[in-house]
C-alpha cells in the first residue's frame, strides 16, 4: 500500500503503536507485518497464548498511554547486514526473513520516539499524538505469508479515524453489518447452512426457502440470457486432464483444482466452464455469418480453496457461476463488451444495486499468450468503456492468466464494496484450442473469446443480496411473499380460500394456523422478514377482505383481496 491518503498514514501509524503496546505488555511476543487496510489496519503476532477480549482492552489502555506521550515517528536506515544482525539479536526471525528477501543494500527503519522501532518504509504521521480516535476490533488466526505450512500467527484488527465522531459512525456501521451478516441470517431465515464436520468445509446446503430464492435468481438470469441472444448449454462436471493442459489451467491453476484418476487416465473436476463451451463451439464448422455465438450456463464448479480463506457464501469450494462465453470476430468485440456492460447494469438495477464501480485489471505475472495479444485485448476493453463513457480504475497485474478483464464492484446499503460481475477478453484460449471460423474470403480465422459472468458466483451473489437487504428481500425475491394468519379455527376455511386465490397469481403464500397466540405468530412472521402478513378474523371473512401488515410499513389496515392482489402483483412485476 502506498499510504498516499492521510487516513492510511494515520492507520499505519496506529498499527505501530499497537505493536509497541503488545510488546510492552508481552515482551516475548514477536511481530511480523502491520499494514493499513480498507477501513482500518491489522498487525500479525506470534504469541504462545491466544489474545482475549480482555487483552484487547489492556492493549488499548497501553496504546493511550503511549499516545499521550506524543512520541515522534522518525526514519533512519541500516545496512542490510547490520539490520539482519540487529533483528536476530532481538529474536525477531520474521523481520530477518523479510530483510533477507529485500534486494536493497539498505533498509528503512521507523522509530516511535526512542521507545520502539520497526522495519518499515513508512510514511507515518509526525507524532503519535495525532492519533485521536481508534478501536481494536477483533482477533483472528493467520499464517506467516498466508501459507498454511508456515508459522501460525494471531492477527489483531483495528481502525482509526481523525475524530471520535467518525469513529463512532464507523462502529455503528460495523454493528449494523453484524446484524446483516449472511452467515448469521442464512441459517436464522432457513435459507442455507454448512455442515463442515459432517460434509466438509466450503460446501453449501440450501434449505427449502433458500432453494426457492436460488431458483428465482437462476430463472431470472437464464431468462435475461435468452432475451439477449444467448443459447443455454450444459457441460460435464469432470473433463480429461489433457483439456486442462491445453487451456493452461494445469500449468497455471493446478493447485486450485481437484484431480482424479479414472480408468488409468487423469481427469479434473472443472474449476471453470470455458473448455466445455469451447468443445461445443468446435463441434462443427463455423462461418463468419454465424458469429457472434453466445453460450450461457449455470455451471457448478469446484476449486480447492485453503480452509483459512473460506468465508460463508463469499468464498466456498463448490459454487455455480452464471457463466457466459461469446465467440466473435475482432471487429465485433467492442460492441459485444458494450452490450455486456448494459446487461450488467440492467441486472444490478433490477436487484436494487445502484452504485457501481468499474476496474480494468491488466496482465498478471503468470499469463499465457503473447504480449501483442494482451495489448489488443486490453485496448478492446478500454475502447468499450470509453465509448460507454464509463469511468474506471486500472488494477495493475490482476487480470486472469488468459486475458485482461473488467471487474464490476457493487456498493450495498452500508456502502460496502462487493465483487460480482466480470468481463474478460481472451485471444489466447482460441489459439491454444485451434479454434477457427471460415472468414468472408474462405480462409480460416481465429475467433475472439469473451468470458462473462453477470452475477459472478450465484452463492456469492446470494450472500451479497442477504447483506444488502438484511434478509428483508423485496417482494419479488422473498421465498415466502405472504403469510396468512387466521385468528381462530373458524377462519381456516376462508384463509385457505385466500391462499388458493393468491397462488393462482403465482404469489408464494402459506398459512400459519398453529395453536399459538396471534401476537406470537405475527412476531415470528416478522422475525422471518415475510413482506406481507394477512390477518383474518370475523370481519375480514364477512367482507371478503384481509387485514394487511407490511414488514417495513406496519399495519396497512383492511383491504379487499382483489385490491391486495393488484398491489402485490404490481410490486412483483416492477421489482420494487
Amino acid at each position: 500500500m502506498d499510504y498516499s491518503r492521510d487516513i492510511d498514514k494515520l492507520r499505519h501509524s496506529c498499527a505501530h503503536i499497537m505493536a509497541q503496546a503488545v510488546q510492552e505488555l508481552w515482551p516475548e511476543t514477536k511481530v511480523t507485518i502491520g499494514p493499513a487496510i480498507e477501513d482500518g489496519f491489522y498487525y500479525d503476532f506470534q504469541k504462545d497464548e491466544p489474545f482475549t477480549d480482555t487483552d484487547l482492552r489492556k492493549i488499548e489502555k497501553r496504546m493511550k498511554k503511549i499516545i499521550e506521550r506524543k512520541p515522534a515517528f522518525t526514519q533512519s536506515s541500516m545496512k542490510k547486514a547490520e539490520a539482519i544482525d540487529f533483528f536476530k539479536s532481538k529474536g525477531e526471525e520474521f523481520k530477518v526473513e523479510l530483510i533477507e528477501n529485500l534486494e536493497d543494500a539498505e533498509v528503512s527503519i521507523y522509530h516511535t520516539g526512542d521507545e520502539w522501532m520497526d522495519l518499515c518504509k513508512g510514511p507515518h504521521v509526525d507524532n503519535a499524538g495525532e492519533i485521536k480516535a481508534f478501536k481494536l476490533l477483533s482477533v483472528a488466526g493467520s499464517y506467516w505469508r498466508g501459507d498454511e505450512s508456515k508459522a501460525q500467527l494471531q492477527r489483531i484488527y483495528g481502525t482509526a479515524f481523525f475524530s471520535k465522531e467518525e469513529l463512532d459512525e464507523h462502529l455503528t456501521m460495523l454493528e449494523e453489518a453484524k446484524k446483516r451478516d449472511h452467515r448469521k441470517l442464512g441459517p436464522q431465515l432457513g435459507l442455507f447452512d454448512f455442515y463442515h464436520n459432517e460434509a466438509g468445509a466450503g460446501l453449501v446446503f440450501f434449505h427449502p426457502a433458500g432453494a426457492i430464492l436460488r431458483k428465482l435468481i437462476e430463472e431470472y438470469i437464464e431468462n435475461q440470457n435468452i432475451k439477449r441472444g444467448y443459447d443455454l448449454v450444459v457441460t460435464p462436471h469432470i473433463l480429461k486432464g489433457n483439456l486442462w493442459e491445453i487451456s493452461g489451467h494445469a500449468e497455471n491453476y493446478k493447485e486450485n483444482m481437484y484431480w482424479l484418476d479414472i480408468d488409468g487416465e487423469q481427469y479434473a473436476v472443472k474449476p471453470m466452464n470455458c473448455p466445455g463451451h469451447i468443445m461445443i463451439y468446435k463441434s462443427k464448422i463455423r462461418s463468419y455469418r454465424d458469429l457472434p455465438i453466445r453460450y450461457a450456463e449455470l455451471g457448478t464448479v469446484y476449486r480447492q480453496e485453503k480452509a483459512g480463506v473460506l468465508h460463508g457464501l463469499l468464498r466456498v469450494r463448490g459454487f455455480t457461476q452464471d457463466d457466459g462465453h461469446v465467440f466473435c470476430r475482432e471487429d465485433q468485440v467492442k460492441t459485444e463488451v458494450m452490450d455486456m456492460i448494459d446487461f450488467m447494469y440492467d441486472v444490478m438495477n433490477d436487484f436494487g444495486f445502484k452504485d457501481i464501480a468499474i476496474e480494468l485489471s491488466t496482465k498478471p505475472e503468470k499469463y499465457i499468450g503473447s504480449d501483442e495479444d494482451w495489448e489488443m485485448a486490453t485496448k478492446a476493453l478500454k475502447d468499450a468503456l470509453k465509448d460507454k463513457e464509463i469511468a474506471y480504475e486500472i488494477n495493475e497485474g490482476d487480470g486472469a492468466f488468459y486475458g485482461p478483464k473488467i471487474d464490476i464492484k457493487l456498493r450495498d446499503a452500508l456502502n460496502r464494496e462487493w465483487q460480482c460481475a466480470t468481463i474478460q477478453c481472451d485471444f489466447s484460449l482460441p489459439k491454444r484450442f485451434d479454434m477457427s471460423y471460415v472468414a468472408e474470403d474462405g480462409q480460416p480465422r481465429q475467433p475472439i473469446m469473451i468470458h462473462r459472468a453477470i452475477l459472478g458466483s450465484v452463492e456469492r451473489f446470494f450472500g451479497t443480496l442477504i447483506e444488502h437487504y438484511a434478509g428483508a428481500f423485496p417482494v419479488w425475491l422473498a421465498p415466502t411473499q405472504v403469510k396468512i394468519i387466521p385468528i381462530a379455527d373458524k377462519h381456516a376455511a376462508y384463509a385457505e380460500q385466500v391462499k388458493e386465490d393468491l397462488q393462482t397469481q403465482d404469489i408464494r403464500a402459506i398459512i400459519d394456523s398453529r395453536n399459538e397466540s396471534l401476537g406470537k405468530r405475527i412476531r415470528e412472521a416478522t422475525v422471518q422478514k415475510v413482506p406481507y402478513i394477512l390477518v383474518i378474523g370475523d370481519q375480514e371473512a364477512k367482507d371478503g377482505a384481509v387485514a394487511v401488515r407490511h414488514y417495513d410499513e406496519g399495519d396497512l389496515g383492511a383491504m379487499n383481496v382483489e385490491v391486495f392482489k393488484t398491489k402485490i402483483t404490481e410490486e412483483i412485476n416492477n421489482k420494487s
